[in-house]
């Protein structure tokens, strides 16, 4: 993988699969969807070479780009799924090494698997963006967020940075870098002109965007998402490579969804202080699948995001009174359930 400052106009050969790969385990693995140019299908195909695995909602979404003897992986996964997202990745390249890492953004869903994949591959390069790169050379868990939300990423190394209108070339291929801030304030996305196809993390899903981090620590971010959502309407993709769900065509209606809700909560903050505190509730069901309801709450008074959403919005109720409000509202909705001691994810 080269990177580059001038954008290098070429034919660019990727792909696009419906490869359904039902890994599933105990702790619990993703049942993922891989696709690439073989996959007949209503969507926009992918070039020779690109291969896009479609995880669950611990892990992110991965992007693998071939080209020859470069291979280079767009994210890696949550920690405990590390172990799958190398098998998934091996499966596709077979005998070839992967090259290098690309992560569009330092939460645990995103990087997660960069350690193992660097003890796999000893001479592999690890690409960031610069905004927490002297945080992951000295690794202060607190600041790269890994703390504060409960959650755990296993320490590794970068080999590089990554930024704005930087270009990565595979090939002929050449995927141009864009700072995405909104939902990290650090992100960034990846377009590649010439096909079309926009790797957008979680700056744009197809129904909405990833929790607007900075927001929770008082730091004013919906604008910097509606800014960001400008940059992905200018670029007009024609296909959308998701960090969460399933890749879509239909951008002008994600647009719309998400400009939709980024309303609702400019309206109405404490609308996405909800939404983020069930997220961080949901993200630890999913990696515990079942876990006794009082461990689970010392769990949530360990994560300081969960007490600052409860503080700044829900402080007439005591912490764990409110944690118990959360956590039956998600089993309203269908996502978790109480059973005897327990809290158990559902789907």
């Amino acid at each position: 993988m080269l990177l580059s400052k001038s954008f290098k106009q070429a034919t660019c050969n990727l792909r696009l699969i419906n490869l359904s790969d039902g890994v599933s385990g105990q702790q619990k693995a993703d049942t993922v969807m891989i696709y690439s140019r073989q996959t007949t299908s209503h969507m926009h195909k992918l070039p020779n070479g690109v291969t896009f695995f479609e995880r669950g909602w611990l892990s992110s979404n991965n992007v693998l780009i071939q080209h020859e003897e470069e291979a280079l992986l767009v994210d890696t996964g949550y920690w405990t799924h590390a172990h799958q997202t190398a098998s998934l990745v091996t499966s596709v390249l077979q005998n070839q090494p992967l090259t290098s890492i690309v992560n569009t953004h330092l939460h645990s869903d995103h990087c997660g698997g960069n350690s193992y994949l660097q003890h796999l591959f000893p001479a592999i390069s690890t690409f960031i963006p610069p905004g927490h790169a002297s945080f992951v050379e000295d690794w202060n868990a607190e600041v790269l967020t890994y703390t504060p939300t409960g959650q755990h990423c296993p320490k590794f190394t970068k080999s590089g940075l990554l930024s704005n209108d930087d270009c990565l070339l595979s090939g002929d291929a050449s995927w141009r870098v864009y700072s995405a801030p909104g939902h990290d304030p650090h992100s960034i996305i990846l377009f590649n002109e010439l096909e079309g196809i926009l790797i957008s993390a979680d700056a744009l899903w197809e129904n909405g965007f990833g929790v607007v981090f900075p927001e929770i620590d008082g730091i004013q971010a919906f604008d910097e998402v509606e800014a960001t959502l400008q940059i992905i309407e200018q670029l007009n993709p024609k296909l959308v490579l998701p960090g969460h769900g399933s890749s879509f065509t239909d951008i002008c209606g994600a647009l719309k969804r998400a400009r939709t809700r980024l309303a609702q909560f400019k309206a109405s903050p404490e609308k996405h202080s909800l939404y983020a505190a069930k997220v961080l509730l949901k993200f630890k069901l999913l990696e515990l699948q079942k876990i006794k309801y009082l461990d689970y709450v010392a769990w949530a008074n360990s994560a300081n995001y969960l007490h600052l959403l409860h503080t700044n919005y829900e402080k007439a109720i005591e912490f764990d009174a409110w944690i118990l409000d959360m956590c039956k509202s998600l089993e309203k909705s269908g996502a978790c359930l109480f059973v005897d001691q327990y809290i158990v994810n559902i789907n």
